[in-house]
């Protein structure tokens, strides 16, 4: 961890060493940048000729504390300043503190330290209100600076002044900062005091260090809504959702009852790990507290449920909910487009525009997404053009995206290589991605090449576009390219995003990988592959080998392709659930056309419905078809 061994001190020791304090402080002026606050020029203020009109004040300290209070403006903020003085009020430090804080509130920084550096007394109040007020306008490196002087005034820094440091270093991402800062709370004793316990969670989980902040968070002796609330949503963020769901059962059997902002961010977790018996709890928990849909909550929900397969009880609770905002209509437009219900999609849009709401650059996306799903090339088209012509919304490069996307899916390659080469804006990651995507259905090599390269050059550690590129010169039968991509893989030390399948029976998750044999039941699962494999076959299923991208005869292939994960999986669902039960399992990657066309024939002949998402959408196996209607 970064200085930790330099300073003699871990961030979660009790026991400072000798030399910590005038360490830490070295390592910040190491990391902070040089400023001298003395040198930002006073603002040219003419105390203006005061006018008590607003408000009476008598000359006492009470008195001119209560005008300030008051103060609706920075004009009547700047009156009483005036009058403190010509009164010399403005030598007592409480007044000075509360027009110090005033300024703050209105945002009037120029004045606020300007002040600040005229007052001949200070205390902490002055530098917490001073050190504040600049993390509240954006000026963090300031608020950083004006943190360090505090510090070599020898003041003592306290639980005021701590946070709101640790605040500014979370907000700029400073998280090298924020840990030298985390060694002046052990300095100051302060490491079990809760409003700092909470800064440092806050701080370490919005940076990223979701481990540092557990730590963190488990040492505090008490701990409020706030601080579980972040927690919960850092290993949301993290990519741990399960733990944001073991953390809010935690929450509840220490008594919390959370708010809807806890429960919002908890919402957002189960959206994430895709659970549906979690979601079901989660909304049964919501009705037993009798907790009101909001628009932010009820928007939170409907994503939930359509990320953990129900597109249906997602319109529920969109039907339920009294207010709703763009948001809320986008979201709902968006979880049909996933599900592939882009007739709905566009029907919801439709109604929306009847109602008065306006739609904004997301709901854009949202449509044109959903088109893109459901092959709906004409409407697509129309509505991207309404853009800037109707609605004054210059398309950005996630339009174009969706745009290209659909063109691709559609194979009119040709319409997108031509939009694509009209796009003048800078070209991110979607972008190029979903070239690529065109370029690896139709077969365009040379265009693949080219979109592998930019996609690259922008995230050159991303092994997927690597291997993207690989199955593109394998499928074309450019083995020796493929061993190349190899070679420059193994050469920089990349690894292949292995494929995983996530099935949830009775509460509990099992995940399944390719030709998985740990799992308790595997002889049974790999007994009833064998069982679908005669139905199958039977029923006239030949598994497609071109997914396959190895250099070896047909019959290895078609060995690869029965221990694809989500066939274990979907083997696995069969035998732990009832029959008629809704299979429903979570691919990491995109399915591929093989396990596509398996599951549809396992819908059909074992009658069962099941449920995929992968990486881009959803599919609703059924009766021998998929909700994409094989287009995705």
């Amino acid at each position: 961890m970064f200085k930790f061994k330099e300073l003699g001190l871990s961030p979660h020791s009790n026991e400072p060493n000798k030399a910590f304090f005038s360490s830490a402080l070295a390592a910040l002026d190491t990391i902070l940048p040089q400023q001298d606050l003395h040198q930002r020029p006073l603002p040219i203020h003419q105390n203006p000729i005061p006018d008590t009109r607003f408000f009476p004040i008598s000359l006492d300290p009470r008195s001119f504390v209560s005008a300030l209070v008051q103060c609706r403006t920075p004009a009547q903020v700047k009156q009483v300043h005036a009058l403190a003085v010509t009164t010399a009020m403005i030598e007592n430090l409480g007044v000075a503190n509360k027009l110090l804080y005033i300024y703050a509130q209105h945002k009037q920084m120029v004045d606020s330290h300007a002040l600040f550096r005229r007052m001949r007394l200070r205390n902490n109040v002055s530098w917490s209100v001073t050190i504040g007020g600049f993390a509240k306008v954006g000026e963090y490196d300031t608020c950083l600076t004006s943190f360090r002087e505090f510090l070599r005034t020898g003041s003592q820094i306290d639980n005021y002044t701590l946070p709101l440091a640790l605040r500014a270093c979370r907000d700029t991402m400073s998280l090298q900062l924020g840990i030298e800062i985390h060694h002046l709370v052990y300095k100051a004793g302060l490491q079990f005091d809760v409003f700092v316990s909470a800064a440092l969670v806050d701080m370490y989980a919005r940076c990223g260090s979701v481990e540092d902040a557990r730590k963190v968070f488990d040492n505090m002796p008490k701990r409020d809504m706030v601080t579980w609330t972040v927690m919960i949503s850092g290993f949301a963020e993290c990519g741990n959702p399960a733990e944001s769901l073991v953390l809010f059962d935690k929450m509840r059997e220490e008594g919390i009852v959370p708010d809807k902002v806890t429960m919002v961010t908890v919402v957002f977790a189960c959206a994430k790990l895709g659970a549906m018996h979690k979601a079901k709890m989660i909304h049964d928990y919501i009705l037993s507290i009798n907790m009101s849909l909001n628009v932010f909550l009820g928007t939170a929900m409907i994503d939930m449920y359509a990320k953990c397969g129900s597109v249906d009880a997602a319109r529920e609770i969109f039907d339920q909910m009294m207010e709703r905002n763009v948001i809320t209509w986008s979201s709902m437009i968006s979880a049909y487009g996933i599900h592939g219900h882009g007739r709905e999609a566009l029907e919801l849009c439709a109604q929306m525009l009847h109602s008065g709401i306006r739609p904004n650059h997301i709901t854009f996306v949202s449509i044109l997404s959903a088109c893109s799903h459901a092959g709906l090339i004409d409407e697509g088209q129309k509505f991207f053009h309404s853009m800037e012509r109707d609605y004054l919304i210059r398309p950005d490069v996630k339009h174009y995206t969706c745009m290209l996307d659909l063109l691709g899916r559609a194979g009119r390659l040709k319409e997108a290589i031509e939009l694509s080469e009209r796009v003048t804006l800078e070209k991110d990651e979607g972008f190029w991605g979903a070239l690529l995507g065109a370029c690896r259905i139709h077969g365009n090599i040379g265009l693949a090449e080219k979109a592998a390269q930019s996609l690259l050059e922008l995230r050159p550690r991303n092994p997927g576009y690597y291997v993207l590129l690989s199955n593109i010169y394998a499928k074309a039968g450019r083995w020796e390219d493929v061993a190349k991509i190899r070679d420059t893989m193994n050469s920089r030390r990349l690894k292949k995003t292995p494929g995983w399948t996530w099935i949830e029976i009775k509460d509990k998750i099992y995940q399944f990988r390719v030709g998985d044999k740990t799992h308790p039941q595997s002889k049974e699962i790999f007994e009833m592959l064998n069982v679908l494999r005669e139905k199958l076959e039977l029923a006239g299923y030949v598994p497609d080998t071109n997914f396959v991208l190895h250099d070896v005869d047909d019959e290895l292939k078609a060995g690869f392709l029965y221990s694809h994960s989500e066939k274990l999986a979907i083997a696995f669902g069969l035998i732990a659930t009832p029959e008629k039960t809704i299979i429903r399992i979570t691919k990491n990657l995109r399915v591929c056309g093989d396990c596509h066309t398996f599951t549809k024939k396992v819908s059909a002949v074992m009658q069962r419905e099941i449920v995929v998402r992968d990486a881009n959408r959803f599919h609703h196996f059924k009766e021998g078809s998929c909700s994409c209607g094989d287009y995705w």
